[in-house]
């Protein structure tokens, strides 16, 4: 979701039940919301200067502070409406799925007259209302070291490690860090020394930690590593390696259906491993250990689109819970998305998503075109200024230029890349294809933060006011700037936003997006394509797409998806299968 597009999230929907995830990598945002919220919840405004020893964690720690002191208050007034029409105690009630026992009871209490059976079920309604958790991203590949003024390392300094550092030590609590874009043995080591993640004699943890992934291998990996630490993890958030939004980590053709079947075959493997692990571990260090593993949730993002959508992921893979991201972009009472980027979502089309090499990480990267950031690139081309400012330098990595890593977005880099370039006299149209590259990349860390404090005219960097989105190719098929409650009836069936009737399944989105990144690569590569390592990459990416497809079409739910479904699969192993007549790949041309 960027930076901004979540940043006060909680203060927007916490309080009706909803759960949310701020990130908290970018801390001059941070002290940017700091700066509006202390007055909007009428307490006085210290600001946390550069100047102060680790201003970062302490940023980081006051506004989660904040934020939760916030939503507490809101909890508490909520609790004391009067059951009428507009509050929003009943709107509270309104939005939860009509199989919930809450919603059941409140539907009872409003046809009940009043007097003393009717003032019970409010006050046991009343107790109900919990907020929704606050919770938090880190991206851990974002962990660019820091130094004093004396040019000195900061001990556990870094980006990644003072973001963690800073929400460990808040007072959330039933809370969870989300770690996501791979491991960083760095960030993982730091948590072992963080006693806020371990569990009570009860087995209760006040904070916990969730690990985005993108198959059972990655989950296995990572949370072995942690148990061996002592480190439970509670939740897996698989996400699609394309159906997303912002970096898309792309898997060798696997598709999520498949995927999600590994997870829910081997869920008990998965936690009996890892709990004899982590139990062990826990003991060598003194500690208690548990005569059963704490729960582990499977959670599931990524182009999820309609109610039956949703329901098929619960029902069928047992999915704890799913994310929906993008469509929540169009929602103003979740997001916060200036009124010019609003605009410009609500009415893209699929051809204004792209899959973009703009992010200086190196990944591919969901992108809405003609954004102000776009254009604000596009300005600095035309009059021979490439580049941007680099004042957040959370992207610096390449030093081949520079004994420091820099962000291969910032003007410096650019600069010098274009001339080497433009000095090994490479034939005309290679160079600026080469060229292209180079300008390709956009400042994400501006751009991905700007929007929150254009909407509240709140500072953050003079001059600097372009925004960057990056929705995922679901966003297409949402078109109207809708109500939390509208959007919330969408999710569980009762109304339908989306205008497009012919909206494929997210699973058949999700393949069709697979088949494109394998033509465009391949593509790319065909100079190369007798090389024996590549071609035994592409083939084996057929044949796992090919396997995806083969996987559906034994599926129980398909039948409720007929006949759009299988005509779908039908085309697309017809696609892949002719890439691998042009490409002369068979079962046998691969050794």
């Amino acid at each position: 979701m960027g930076l901004a597009f979540t940043i006060d999230s909680p203060v927007k929907v916490a309080r009706f039940g909803i759960a949310s995830v701020i990130s908290i990598i970018e801390d001059r945002l941070i002290e940017s919301m700091r700066s509006y919220y202390y007055p909007f919840a009428n307490l006085p405004f210290v600001p946390i200067t550069t100047k102060e020893k680790d201003y970062r964690a302490k940023r980081i720690t006051d506004y989660l502070n904040l934020v939760n002191h916030i939503v507490n208050v809101q909890i508490q007034k909520l609790k004391n409406e009067v059951f009428e029409a507009g509050s929003e105690i009943m709107k509270y009630f309104e939005m939860l799925p009509d199989d919930n026992k809450a919603k059941q009871l409140y539907r009872r209490m409003m046809r009940t007259e009043s007097g003393p059976e009717k003032e019970g079920m409010e006050n046991w309604l009343r107790g109900q209302v919990i907020p929704g958790s606050i919770d938090v991203n880190i991206m851990t590949k974002l962990d660019k070291d820091n130094f004093d003024k004396a040019g000195v390392l900061v001990e556990n300094g870094s980006d990644a490690v003072s973001a963690l550092r800073g929400y460990a030590d808040s007072d959330l609590s039933n809370s969870s860090v989300v770690l996501s874009a791979g491991m960083n043995p760095r960030l993982y080591n730091f948590l072992e020394k963080c006693s806020q993640f371990e569990a009570d004699d009860n087995g209760y943890f006040r904070k916990k930690i969730i690990i985005k992934v993108s198959d059972y291998r990655s989950a296995l990996i990572q949370g072995k590593y942690l148990a061996k630490k002592g480190i439970w993890v509670s939740e897996f958030r698989v996400e699609s390696g394309l159906n997303c939004g912002g970096h898309a980590f792309a898997t060798d053709g696997y598709l999520l259906g498949p995927i999600l079947e590994e997870f829910k075959a081997k869920k008990e493997e998965l936690t009996a491993t890892l709990f004899g692990l982590y139990n062990a571990a826990i003991q060598l260090k003194g500690r208690k250990g548990f005569n059963q593993p704490h729960p582990i949730s499977i959670s599931v993002q990524g182009g999820i689109g309609t109610a039956e959508e949703d329901t098929m992921l619960h029902d069928y893979y047992g999915v704890t819970s799913t994310g929906w991201g993008t469509p929540f972009l169009l929602v103003p009472e979740a997001t916060t998305v200036d009124e010019a980027t609003l605009t410009l979502l609500s009415k893209a089309k699929k051809e204004d998503i792209k899959l973009s090499n703009h992010s200086p990480l190196g990944v591919p990267f969901h992108y809405l075109k003609a954004t102000s950031g776009a254009l604000e690139k596009l300005e600095r081309i035309q009059k021979g200024n490439p580049g941007s400012p680099c004042t957040e330098k959370h992207l610096v990595s390449d030093t081949e230029f520079t004994k420091d890593p820099i962000c291969t977005a910032s003007a410096k880099y650019q600069k010098l890349k274009i001339a080497q370039l433009r000095s090994l006299q490479l034939p005309e149209q290679e160079c600026q294809e080469e060229i292209k590259k180079v300008l390709d990349k956009e400042c994400l860390c501006i751009g991905l933060s700007n929007a929150a404090p254009l909407q509240y005219k709140s500072h953050f960097l003079k001059h600097l006011t372009a925004v960057t989105i990056c929705p995922g190719p679901n966003i297409v098929y949402f078109s109207d700037i809708v109500s939390l409650q509208t959007m919330t009836e969408h999710i569980y069936g009762k109304v339908n936003i989306i205008k497009e009737p012919a909206r494929p399944h997210m699973f058949i989105s999700e393949l069709e997006l697979y088949i494109n990144y394998l033509k465009t690569h391949m593509e790319t590569d065909a100079g190369n394509m007798q090389n024996p390592k590549l071609r035994k990459h592409y083939h084996a990416f057929s044949q796992n797409l090919l396997k995806g497809i083969s996987y559906y079409r034994s599926r129980a739910y398909i039948g409720s998806l007929e006949p759009f479904f299988s005509q779908a699969l039908q085309t697309a192993e017809e696609a892949i299968q002719n890439l691998n007549r042009q490409y002369a790949f068979t079962e046998t041309a691969v050794v």
